[in-house]
């Protein structure tokens, strides 16, 4: 297996901003993910690393209480941020309201519609698209030379890309639609409370919301400026799994930049007194890396090492990042 250093990827392609890590869960996209920005930001580089997994673990690795603050300096040139989802989808509610009395020039919100508001907060989908947003104003805002997704685990992560094509679709449809209610006069007139209705107001807000979404979901689809990585080990299932969604990033035309493998256990350990169990899992390994080689072949980018403990504190994240990427 001939491997390309992951730095040169980085060097080679420098417009590649926008960097992602995907995977089943539990193979280390958020070790990953953070190594990445450290050994960016030791370059030089502004980098914001960034969870749009609920279950975040950022805070953890880090070891420091970033959740919901925003994106919070953990060295210099390196951010991290995880999305308080809760209190997004409460600001969400407040923007409804206003936005409400606003356009219809009410003084209280009516207790059916204030009903309505609150069980769209118990929605299912919910908290993904206030993360989903999130993510759209941190994009749109700027400021950064990198961006690193700690994507959620597979399954998931597919929904989060098909969330893009999906608002994409429904706001054009209600576009459509409220273009042709603007060629109907009644419609003001059925709408008209005690101030006159801005025409524009509605169709506005919706041409604003279609903009938004469109700058964040191009960055998935664009070869230029995004790098997608997954992350598998060498086990059988994940090989599996992996193909398989591999083929379902592909129908996103999500561009995918290579595959790292992770918790590579050393092969001298074969030679030493070890126990039958570690032995017989060095020699499966053996076999799949063998795999993933014949599947995968010049695609795979970095075999990086099983570590002697968790992957927390900036000490092993350093080591982390060095195991991907070499000295820097």
């Amino acid at each position: 297996m001939i491997l390309i250093p992951l730095a040169d990827i980085f060097e080679k392609f420098p417009d590649r901003r926008y960097i992602m890590f995907g995977g089943k869960g539990g193979l280390g996209k958020t070790t990953f993910s953070a190594a990445t920005a450290y050994f960016l930001a030791k370059k030089g580089k502004r980098v914001l690393v960034f969870s749009v997994d609920p279950q975040a673990s950022l805070t953890d690795i880090f070891e420091r209480d970033i959740f919901g603050k925003g994106p919070t300096e953990i060295i210099p040139n390196l951010y991290a941020q995880e999305i308080d989802a809760d209190r997004r989808v409460k600001e969400y509610q407040q923007e409804i309201r206003q936005k409400i009395l606003d356009m219809y020039g009410m003084d209280k919100i009516p207790d059916e519609i204030e009903s309505y508001i609150s069980a769209a907060a118990a929605e299912p989908a919910m908290e993904e698209s206030a993360i989903f947003d999130e993510v759209v104003d941190i994009v749109v805002r700027g400021g950064y030379d990198y961006y690193i997704y700690d994507l959620v685990p597979l399954g998931h992560a597919l929904y989060y890309l098909s969330m893009a094509s999906v608002y994409d679709a429904w706001i054009d449809k209600i576009t459509g639609l409220r273009e042709q209610m603007r060629e109907y006069d009644q419609v003001a007139a059925v709408i008209r409370r005690d101030k006159e209705l801005d025409e524009d107001a509605i169709l506005n807000e919706l041409l604003y919301i279609k903009d938004r979404i469109n700058k964040s979901s191009s960055i998935l689809t664009d070869k230029q400026k995004t790098a997608f990585f997954f992350v598998l080990t060498a086990e059988e299932m994940v090989i599996k799994d992996t193909l398989k969604a591999a083929d379902l990033f592909a129908k996103f035309d999500v561009p995918l930049s290579g595959y790292i493998i992770n918790r590579v256990l050393p092969l001298n350990l074969k030679d030493q007194n070890i126990p039958v169990y570690l032995k017989n899992r060095i020699e499966m390994q053996e076999h799949y890396v063998k795999v993933i080689d014949t599947t995968f072949g010049n695609q795979i980018l970095a075999s990086v090492p099983e570590m002697e403990r968790d992957v927390t504190g900036l000490p092993m994240i350093e080591k982390m990042a060095k195991a991907m990427f070499g000295e820097f």
